[in-house]
This record gives structure tokens, C-alpha cells and sequence, in this order.
């Protein structure tokens, strides 16, 4: 049972770690141009755009500003969770800032849209991630 968990966490902190650099990587197009299959933004505009349509309240400026928190949180948290370092801090964090999204999109953009990208799915996925007692094969584990 013990290796089940350990290979289930270890799952888990990878695909959420890849999960938050590729839209990252999108982002500043490294992926793909906009408009390409598979690309949903293409370019850090696009994304600011979007960024304004979950924050509505504010200006462009600051929409670009916490766009750019965003994403820094992001990088950290894609590579920290991938290498497992001060894993269940960046899960916290992780679940905090994907259930703000979460929340973001379901106000602003529609109830059913944090469902259909899973977003509540990656914040309980987060979660769930911060509560592992032992993070095996990673920085975080005394036995790697």
C-alpha cells in the first residue's frame, strides 16, 4: 500500500508541476504562435487579456501586474513541485492561487467554465498534495 502512495504522489507533483509550466511557457509562446492547435494564448497580451476578463475591476495595468504574479507563482511552483522541494508549501500555494482562479473564472467568465478546464479539480488535486506526510523522490525526502 505504502508503494501505491508513494508512486501516487509522485504522480501527482509531477503532472501538477507540468501542468503549470506549460501554460507558462505559452504564455511567452514558446510552445506554439496564437491561433495554432493545442496554443490558448501565444503571446503574454493575450494572456493579460484574459487576465482582465477574471478581474474585471481593474485596469489594464494592473491586470499585466497580477498576470505577471501569477505566473511568477507559477514558475516557482512548477519547479518546485517537479523537483520536490518545500513541497507542501508550494502545494499550498498552488491550491490557493488555482482556487482564486478557480473562483475568478466561475463570477466572471461562467459557472460551469472552472469545471470544464478543471480547475477546482487541480486546487482539490493541490490540496490533497500538501496534506502527504512523506514526499518520497524528491529534495523534501529524508530516503531519496
Amino acid at each position: 500500500m505504502k508503494t501505491r502512495s508513494d508512486i501516487a504522489q509522485l504522480f501527482l507533483r509531477l503532472s501538477l508541476g507540468v501542468g503549470f509550466a506549460l501554460p507558462v511557457l505559452d504564455r511567452f509562446g514558446l510552445l506554439g504562435q496564437p491561433g495554432e492547435e493545442g496554443i490558448n494564448w501565444g503571446k503574454w497580451e493575450n494572456f493579460v487579456g484574459y487576465t482582465n476578463i477574471l478581474l474585471p475591476y481593474v485596469n489594464f495595468s494592473v491586470a499585466n501586474f497580477m498576470g505577471a504574479a501569477a505566473t511568477g507563482a507559477e514558475t516557482i511552483f512548477a519547479i518546485t513541485l517537479i523537483i520536490g522541494f518545500k513541497t507542501r508549501l508550494a502545494s499550498l500555494g498552488s491550491f490557493l492561487l488555482t482556487l482564486i482562479f478557480a473562483l475568478s473564472m466561475f463570477f466572471f467568465v461562467g459557472r460551469t467554465a472552472p469545471f470544464s478546464s478543471s480547475v477546482f479539480t487541480v486546487s482539490a488535486a493541490s490540496l490533497l498534495l500538501s496534506c502527504m506526510p512523506v514526499y518520497r523522490w524528491s529534495i523534501d525526502s529524508p530516503n531519496t
